[in-house]
């Protein structure tokens, strides 16, 4: 108890009452002692006490460095006293006000002694009920019905919940084996965790960690150099090394039967003795509930072969009481045929209930009859019921498998194998759908085999055995037999039919045929004139065609031409992204949606005009008395702003604008294709200048359709004329500039142009189909030219578009090439962009690796501006990465930036894949050494030398010496 404050409180001077006041609310809020030092500090302050205040331990025995030295207040938590030394005597007075502060003091010491108590107490029964909670939960497992892997995980949790447990396994130790397993493994290092179901011998794990807790039969608990030192510097590390680890042993009557380990990565987390004993303690109740869940697992087993024994009884019986069923069914069968026999039902109806009679036999889904017929030698099969083939056509006796038992006589049981042994003999020929197993019998009359009873399965869980060919058969001299008398039956029925068929048919034909006859003469009239309108309109939308929309313009030149104020117009409208609509939402929608296209348009203009669809997503306008350009512009943006309300299309909602070209007739118009085509060409402009808009088509159009015209003629007579050369720019050692191969530049030595880019005209030509000639002229002459230009060293490389590996033998023309001209495939080096490598992925990789088996070096041209994906560089069998020029122009002249960053990753990803890098575009000497610095080793760019023609690059010719 604290001690009782004297009922006698000394009166302060007036002047320290205040003081003493604020002293002691700030006393009773200190939580600890040193803020209870703290306030006597201030009250010797206030009072203007010169002395000294320190802690003293109780009971010690150094002296007093002062006269009059008190002891202020005792703190029995720490077995300390706080005590005053004044530097001057103190006063009677002034050392009772201080003694009876220091009891004060000494009281609020006590109170705060008595909390942190209380505090300790509750954090013990704290951990104590945490700790009955886990023991429960751990009991309580072994009850649960879950799996062992829930079980171990649920373990994992508890023991998660006591201590810090990320990294958690247990391992079970059978000693008749000498092996040990881990039933569970959690660890967050680890990426090769061992398999729960397989057993590792012991001796595999000699000297590590878990062989010691096992061998040792203690626990461990430490750093991976204490353990190490524990176990006499012979440890043997296996898997990731952990900051602190833990482990207890799992014991039976006094034996190691397993351990429970928990381990850290963190070095801020480690174990304590405290974790350790309890983790052992848990150990102890885990063990238990192992034991109980092998015991309630053993029991189990014991119940299912119990269980296993009492299926087997009464499968037995259960087959003998079938076997009993299925002879009453068969008797019930044979009946049922021969009734059918003598019925007057149709074949048809004949052959379904025999087939509905031999499916309460056997599995019959898939059941046919074949018959012979003896006229015609074909086999048909008058009734087949199949889930996977269609019923097989009439067919004259060839090698399948119903000929094969009409010529043999006998029946054929024969699952896949038997199936395909008998292919391979010669003996049959399989047709239709391979079925896995097939049993079929002969049909017999009169001696004679007439027809197969086939059956067949194409599933794994229904065949067919002797038993089923043994009834099958039995079945099947009664099914003949009723089938015998049915034929007979049903060919009288047919002769009687057909007679009184033929004579109704002759009799109706006599009177049908002046009808048919007047019928066809009306008919010949109505198809004429479908046809002439149908050759003048569109068959989907009813609009005029192009045929009907040429004949209307040339009548409106013509009056242009007699009257040239009375003008017209021709609007060309294109639906924009309409093949993604048709593609998306089917041809269906997008029909209506060019039926609906039509009537808006038809909408927007006059009676006299003419809307015509030209085919696909195109149509033409015809206006009349248009005389000037804006005219027609502000009706091609009424259609355009028309179409551009949604469209409601079943339960769908369109969205779709359209581009309109407007073409105005002029006298350098002579034919109406001609105005069409232009109008065609403005229509374009309007798409390229960004779609939902009108274009007008002036002279600078008609001058650039000239103009490409003209370059597309060009580019024809360049691949005539051989104009088109590689130029060679080299690819150097950024350290000494020393040059260890060439990259061959597609040039044009145009007659009036001079030298022209690749940018210049390869778009045109990739429209105009002649890229790829072009390139393989280029190929061609690098293939002549690059022995002489590289010698026995040195590469050069090709650039291989796109287009190429569409054609799958690109590998095959290419070594050819190169086999034809002598030069070796290592000094060859093809450069493909990420984007060759989207389309037909599978035909690309393909040719890519044959080339490199062969000694073709392949490289990634323009790397890091296209898709960028890593799963390229492993899929393809790139050598080397090419850093595309627009990275090179970012680089800093020193520091750091992100240009930078990127290539220095580029530069680690390709050394890590082993793989060379080659910068494009190096035009300073800044750009060289920050590539040098980042590791890359080659480069090529305008630093070095600008790309030239092979006679640049080749030695001059030694002149000969004068004699």
């Amino acid at each position: 108890m604290s001690p009782v404050p004297p009922s006698r409180e000394p009166l302060p001077f007036p002047a320290d009452r205040e003081a003493l006041h604020r002293a002691v609310e700030r006393l009773f809020g200190a939580p600890d002692a040193a803020g209870v030092a703290a306030v006597c500090e201030t009250l010797l302050s206030d009072w203007h006490v010169r002395a000294r205040l320190g802690w003293r331990l109780l009971g010690g025995d150094e002296a007093p460095t002062t006269s009059g030295r008190m002891e202020l207040a005792e703190d029995p938590q720490g077995l300390r006293v706080l005590v005053l030394e004044p530097e001057v005597p103190l006063s009677q007075p002034l050392r009772e006000r201080l003694a009876w502060f220091g009891r004060l003091a000494t009281t609020r010491l006590r109170q705060q002694a008595e909390t942190a108590r209380l505090y300790e107490a509750i954090s013990r029964l704290a951990l104590a009920e945490r700790l009955q909670r886990a023991l429960f939960a751990i009991a309580e497992q072994a009850g649960t019905e879950r799996n062992m892997t829930h079980m171990m995980r649920s373990l994992h949790a508890i023991v998660g919940s006591l201590m810090y447990a990320e990294n958690f396994y247990v391992v079970l130790y059978d000693e008749a084996t000498d092996s040990v397993r881990f039933p569970y493994y959690a660890d967050a290092a680890d990426r090769d965790p061992p398999s729960p179901e397989r057993s590792v011998p012991l001796a595999e794990l000699e000297h590590s960690l878990t062989w010691n807790l096992l061998k040792g039969g203690r626990a461990m608990m430490g750093s991976i150099e204490e353990l190490n030192r524990t176990v006499g510097n012979r440890l043997v590390r296996i898997g990731p090394d952990c900051e602190h680890w833990l482990g207890v042993p799992l014991l039976r009557e006094g034996k190691v039967v397993g351990g429970i380990v928990i381990q850290s990565y963190r070095a801020d987390t480690q174990y304590t003795p405290q974790d350790r004993e309890l983790l052992s303690y848990v150990a102890q109740h885990v063990q238990t509930a192992l034991e109980k869940r092998q015991a309630q697992a053993e029991l189990e087993r014991r119940v299912a072969d119990r269980t296993a024994a009492l299926r087997e009884a009464n499968r037995v019986l259960r087959q003998q009481v079938l076997q009993r069923q299925r002879g009453e069914r068969l008797q019930a069968a044979l009946f049922r045929i021969a009734e059918l026999a003598s019925t007057s039902e149709g074949l048809d109806t004949f052959y379904a209930a025999v087939h509905r009679v031999i499916g309460g036999l056997l599995y019959a889904r898939n059941f046919y009859i074949a018959l012979l017929d003896e006229e015609s030698g074909q086999l048909t099969f008058p009734y087949s019921i199949d889930e996977v083939d269609n019923v097989p056509a009439p067919r004259l006796h060839g090698r399948g498998a119903t000929e094969y038992v009409l010529r043999h006589g006998k029946p054929l049981l024969a699952d896949s194998g038997e199936l395909e042994r008998l292919t391979a003999l010669g003996e049959i020929e399989r047709q239709g759908a391979h079925s896995l197993c097939w049993l079929g019998v002969p049909l017999v009359w009169g001696e004679k085999v007439m027809g197969v009873l086939a059956v067949q399965s194409y599933t794994p869980e229904h065949t067919y055995n002797e038993r089923d060919q043994e009834l099958l058969t039995f079945v099947s001299y009664h099914i003949a037999n009723a089938l015998q008398r049915k034929h007979t039956t049903e060919s009288l029925k047919q002769a009687y039919a057909g007679l009184e068929r033929r004579v109704t048919e002759r009799t109706r034909a006599l009177a049908l045929a002046n009808r048919d006859l007047r019928e066809q003469i009306a008919e010949r009239e109505r198809v004429e004139r479908r046809l002439k309108y149908e050759t003048l309109h569109d068959s989907l939308t009813g609009l005029p065609n192009r045929t009907l929309l040429l004949q209307r313009m040339e009548q409106a030149l013509e009056r242009y031409r007699a009257e040239p104020e009375g003008g017209f117009a021709v609007l060309f409208i294109d639906l924009d992204r309409f093949k993604v609509i048709n593609d998306s939402v089917g041809h269906l929608v997008g029909d209506d949606l060019l039926f609906q296209v039509g009537g808006r348009i038809r909408a927007c203009l006059k009676s006299r005009d003419v809307v015509a669809r030209l085919g696909g997503d195109e149509f033409a306008v015809l206006l009349e008395g248009i005389n000037d350009p804006a005219t027609a512009v502000v009706i091609a943006e009424r259609v355009i702003s028309e179409l551009q309300t949604p469209f409601r299309l079943g339960a769908k909602e369109i969205f779709t604008s359209a581009s309109v070209g407007v073409a105005l007739p002029g006298p350098h118009y002579q034919k109406p294709e001609e105005l069409l085509r232009d109008a065609d060409a403005a229509m374009y402009r309007a798409k390229d200048e960004g779609r939902h808009r009108a274009a007008v088509f002036d002279d600078r159009l008609r001058r650039e359709a000239l103009s490409l015209l003209e370059l597309e003629s060009d580019l024809r007579r360049g691949l005539a004329r051989n104009e088109f050369v590689p130029f060679y720019q080299p690819i150097v050692a950024l350290e000494d500039g020393r040059v260890v191969g060439y990259e061959a530049l597609l040039r044009w030595h145009h007659p009036d142009r001079g030298l022209l880019a690749p940018g210049e005209f390869l778009v045109i030509a990739e429209e105009a189909g002649c890229a790829e000639s072009i390139d393989w002229q280029i190929f061609e002459q690098v293939c002549t030219q690059a022995p002489r230009l590289l010698g026995k060293d040195g590469f050069v490389s090709i650039n291989v578009s796109g287009r190429h590996f569409r054609v799958p033998d690109l590998d095959a023309r290419l070594l050819a090439l190169l086999a034809e001209h002598g030069l070796p495939p290592r000094q060859v080096r093809i450069e493909v962009t990420e984007r060759a490598l989207l389309d037909n992925p599978a035909q690309v990789k393909r040719i890519l690796e044959n080339m490199r088996s062969r000694g073709v070096r392949v490289a990634l041209d323009d790397f890091g501006t296209g898709y960028s994906s890593l799963s390229y560089l492993h899929q393809y069998p790139f050598e080397t990465l090419k850093i595309d020029r627009s990275f090179i122009t970012e680089l800093p002249r020193e520091g750091e930036s992100q240009g930078l960053a990127v290539v220095r990753a580029i530069q680690v990803l390709a050394d890590s894949l082993h793989m060379l890098v080659i910068a494009e575009g190096i035009e300073d000497e800044y750009q060289r050494q920050a590539l040098m610095r980042v590791g890359c080793r080659f480069g090529q760019g305008f630093l070095f030398a600008r790309p030239q023609p092979i006679g640049t690059w080749l030695p001059a010719d030694p002149t000969p010496a004068v004699a």
